[in-house]
């Protein structure tokens, strides 16, 4: 998945004034206790990231 693609996903999804906000700020484990950006940083790819982002956050099916 590109970041472009992935960003993309987290605007539809969170909306594109909260997701910024989100990636900041939400520690999750299943990126290893960082943030989204954190975990894009440490070398994560998008398509990792956007499937914990989907697993914590309920994203529906059809949206993954």
């Amino acid at each position: 998945m590109r970041l472009t693609v992935f960003w993309e996903r987290m605007a539809d999804h969170f909306g594109a004034a909260y997701a910024d906000s989100f990636a900041r700020d939400h520690v999750m484990a299943g990126l290893g206790g960082r943030t989204v950006h954190e975990a894009l940083a440490a070398g994560w790819s998008a398509k990792e990231v956007w499937h914990v982002v989907c697993t914590v956050m309920d994203v529906p099916q059809d949206k993954r």
